[in-house]
C-alpha cells in the first residue's frame, strides 16, 4: 500500500485500497483460471489431482476426440509410464523442464521377475503408443547409468510432438521406434553415448541440442524401412560433446536402408571426419542414405566426408521441407494452435 500511495500521492486512500483489493482479486481471478485450463493436475505433494503420472494418464477417456491436458508440477516422479494406445490426443505440460522430471532405472541386461534380461525394448522409461500425443517442458530420463542399453522413451504413437524437453541417458536415450510414426522435436536436449537415437520412425530435430556424452561413438542408428523416403532429419541443431576430438560418428546404419540427414548443422570438434560408418556393412554403403547440407563448425569436414555419403544441394533441400517430411502433417501449426484447437 505504501508503495502505490507514493505512485498516486493524490488519490484518495479508501478508493486506493479499493483499488488495491480490486487488483488482488483480479490476479487470484486469473490464478484460478489458469488452474482451469488444465483438466487434470500432477503433484507429488498432494495440491493437484494426482500424485503420479500414470494415474493422470489412465484417467484420460479412451479415444477421446477432443485433447486432453495433464499439468505437472515439480518433482521428480519416479515412474515406468505407459501412454498406451487408447489414450489418444494427450498434452502433457511440465512447469520448468529442468525440475520436472520422469525417470526410471531399468537396462537391456537387468532380469525381470522372472530371471529374464529385459532387453532393449523392456529397459524403456516411457513408452508412447498413443497418438497425438505432445509433451512439453519435461526432462525424460533413464537413469541407469553406464550400464549397456538403458531407453528413457520410446515412441510408437503418430503426430508426436516434443516440446523443450530434455533426454537424458547414455546408450540408446531416445527409441523412435514406430515404423510409421511421424516425430517432431523442437529446442530438446538429447544425451548419450553410442546409438542414443536410434529406430525406425520418420523424425524431425529442429534447433535442438544434440550432446555425445564421453565414452560414446555414434549419435544415430537409423534402421529405415525399405522404401521410405525419410528417416532421421536434423535440421538447425548443434552438436556438442564433452567427449574427445574425433571420437564419434554422425550414424552407422542398424538396417541397411537407413537415412539420416544433417541441414544446417554445427557440429562439435568430437565429429571424425569421415562423418559415417557403415557398421562393417559394405552392402549398406549401397542402401543407406546419409547426408548434409552445409554443416559448420570444427566437425563439419565435406570433403572428407566418405566417399558414400551426400553433399545434398540446394535443389535436393527443397524435398526438407517439414511438411512433405510428414506427408502433409504440420506439427509447428499445431503448437502454435495450442492444447484448445481443434483436432481432426
Amino acid at each position: 500500500m505504501k508503495t502505490l500511495t507514493k505512485v498516486m500521492p493524490n488519490m484518495p486512500f479508501k478508493l486506493l485500497k479499493n483499488l488495491f483489493t480490486l487488483v488482488v482479486v483480479l490476479c487470484f481471478g486469473c490464478l484460478q483460471l489458469q488452474a482451469q485450463d488444465y483438466d487434470f493436475v500432477v503433484a507429488k505433494d498432494g495440491s493437484g489431482d494426482f500424485t503420479s503420472v500414470q494415474e493422470a494418464i489412465m484417467a484420460v477417456p479412451d479415444f477421446r476426440k477432443a485433447t486432453t491436458t495433464i499439468f505437472i508440477k515439480n518433482g521428480v516422479y519416479k515412474e515406468k509410464l505407459i501412454l498406451p494406445t487408447s489414450k489418444t490426443k494427450v498434452w502433457m505440460i511440465g512447469e520448468d523442464v529442468e525440475k520436472t522430471i520422469i525417470t526410471h532405472d531399468d537396462f537391456a541386461s537387468k532380469e525381470n521377475i522372472f530371471g529374464e534380461e529385459m532387453g532393449t525394448t523392456g529397459s524403456t522409461s516411457f513408452y508412447v503408443f498413443g497418438d497425438e500425443f505432445t509433451a512439453e517442458n519435461i526432462t525424460f530420463e533413464n537413469s541407469a547409468g553406464p550400464v549397456g542399453q538403458a531407453v528413457a522413451v520410446r515412441v510408437d504413437g503418430d503426430k508426436v510432438i516434443f516440446n523443450n524437453c530434455r533426454f537424458l541417458g547414455n546408450q540408446d536415450t531416445l527409441y523412435p521406434h514406430g515404423r510409421d510414426s511421424r516425430q517432431y522435436y523442437r529446442d530438446c536436449y538429447i544425451e548419450g553415448t553410442t546409438d542414443f537415437i536410434f529406430g525406425w520412425s520418420t523424425a524431425v530435430f529442429e534447433n535442438c541440442e544434440i550432446f555425445s556424452k564421453k565414452g560414446g561413438s555414434y549419435i544415430t542408428a537409423a534402421s529405415t524401412e525399405e522404401g521410405e523416403p525419410y528417416g532421421f532429419v536434423f535440421i538447425d541443431c548443434r552438436l556438442t560433446t564433452n567427449a574427445p576430438e574425433d571420437s564419434f560418428y554422425l550414424g552407422r546404419p542398424w538396417r541397411p536402408y537407413a537415412k539420416t540427414v544433417f541441414i544446417n548443422t554445427e557440429m562439435g570438434e568430437h565429429i571424425r571426419p569421415e562423418g559415417w560408418h557403415n557398421w562393417d556393412k559394405p552392402h549398406a554403403e549401397k542402401t543407406a542414405f546419409y547426408a548434409e547440407y552445409n554443416s559448420s563448425g570444427p566437425g563439419a569436414a565435406p570433403e572428407e566426408r566418405v566417399e558414400w555419403s551426400h553433399q545434398l544441394t540446394e535443389e535436393e533441400l527443397e524435398d526438407y521441407a517439414i511438411i512433405k517430411i510428414f506427408d502433409g502433417w504440420n506439427p509447428e501449426e499445431r503448437l502454435a494452435a495450442g492444447p484448445d484447437a481443434a483436432v481432426e
